[in-house]
């Protein structure tokens, strides 16, 4: 493990894929960790076979740029590994996420681990089988997609190693009610780095079909750290998500989320486009937006998901602004981000996460 990273999380915003993740590899030197002959394995999330666009997969373009980065340095022992989730075929999902098309061009074995020999690790009383190809590698990057799930309220790093087990393991992961043996999965099978895809990120459901543009990508080495954080830009408290507690219980890694220091590359000047979907309009008639970028109108967003949940979108009375297009103007009602700051009421943030903007909303709401 990279100790250099220890309580550090990277972000870089925008959505150009590559160029951003290449950027903050530049930034951290994740090489100087490794001898040339080290087996890279690259995890990405291909939970089925739908393009990253629509907020369930990892998109290549970062993988792509982690794999010219490493190999401009010398590094030329990579390998791509997933195993999708039960019900859906890891190939196709390989074709159509484009990781064949990826694997051919930079000449990288691609492992589908549903078709893995697994070996029968035990740990408290867990007995798991995982992959023996994860098993052997030296250095695991993680590739998780930000984004919500229907049962554990987020998935990112911790929940993304499920890929590295069977699909008889998988079920079993169900029925003990995924939670624990995800801790303990992660306390078997460590991952090095993990560089988490933000771009775009599915607002409740890990299958995607609602995504929300965020232009973010984030970088650490504490699984544990970066689900902390993923879950407060998602609105959520890390305690709120069992599995995270858990995994800090174990020492897999950190939930004390107020140590860790997050260092910023960037900011993102990049408008939002958020699909025309049915669930964000509906959201979005709350908010007046003024060339709003991205990532902060997707952390609005999230931060609306949550109220709408909770059955209180309506007691949000108020005017929302958010955008460019507000700054320094005098503004009525809500402001979200810095360029709010003269709103009557403004929560702080370029941009805030969604945690930050749903306390602040809901300290608003009308009974």
């Amino acid at each position: 493990m990279n100790t250099s990273l220890n309580n550090k999380i990277y972000l870089s915003y925008g959505n150009q894929a590559k160029k951003l993740v290449k950027e903050i590899l530049a930034a951290v030197k994740p090489e100087q960790q490794l001898k040339k002959s080290d087996l890279i394995a690259l995890k990405p999330n291909l939970i089925n076979a739908t393009p990253a666009e629509q907020g369930a997969t990892t998109d290549p373009e970062i993988v792509a740029g982690v794999i010219e980065y490493f190999q401009l340095r010398g590094f030329n022992n990579l390998m791509i590994m997933e195993g999708s989730w039960v019900g859906a075929n890891t190939t196709r999902a390989f074709q159509v996420c484009g990781y064949q098309k990826l694997a051919d061009h930079y000449q990288l074995p691609l492992f589908n681990l549903q078709q893995d020999s697994y070996q029968k690790i035990k740990i408290a009383d867990y007995e798991m089988e995982i992959a023996s190809t994860a098993l052997k590698a030296d250095y695991i990057i993680n590739f998780p997609v930000l984004k919500g799930h229907c049962q554990t309220k987020i998935t990112c790093a911790l929940k993304n190693m499920k890929g590295c087990i069977s699909n008889r393991e998988k079920r079993k992961f169900h029925q003990q009610g995924l939670h624990a043996p995800i801790a303990y999965l992660n306390k078997v099978l460590k991952q090095d780095l993990i560089i988490v895809d933000g771009i775009y990120g599915d607002l409740d459901f890990e299958e995607g079909g609602n995504p929300v543009q965020m232009n973010r990508i984030l970088l650490g080495n504490d699984p544990v750290l970066i689900d902390s954080y993923a879950a407060r830009l998602l609105g959520y408290q890390p305690a709120e998500i069992k599995y995270i507690t858990l995994a800090a219980k174990l020492g897999v890694g950190s939930n004390r989320l107020e140590q860790a220091e997050v260092i910023e590359l960037n900011q993102d000047h990049q408008s939002t486009q958020l699909r025309a979907d049915g669930k964000i309009k509906n959201l979005a008639a709350k908010v007046k937006a003024g060339s709003a970028c991205s990532a902060c109108y997707g952390s609005l967003i999230h931060a609306l998901k949550r109220i709408d949940q909770q059955g209180k979108l309506d007691q949000l009375r108020k005017p929302i602004k958010i955008g460019q297009d507000y700054q320094k103007q005098q503004l009525a009602g809500l402001g979200i981000g810095s360029c709010c700051s003269k709103a009557e009421k403004f929560v702080p943030g370029c941009p805030p996460s969604a945690g930050d903007i749903l306390e602040f909303l809901q300290a608003e709401l009308v009974n």
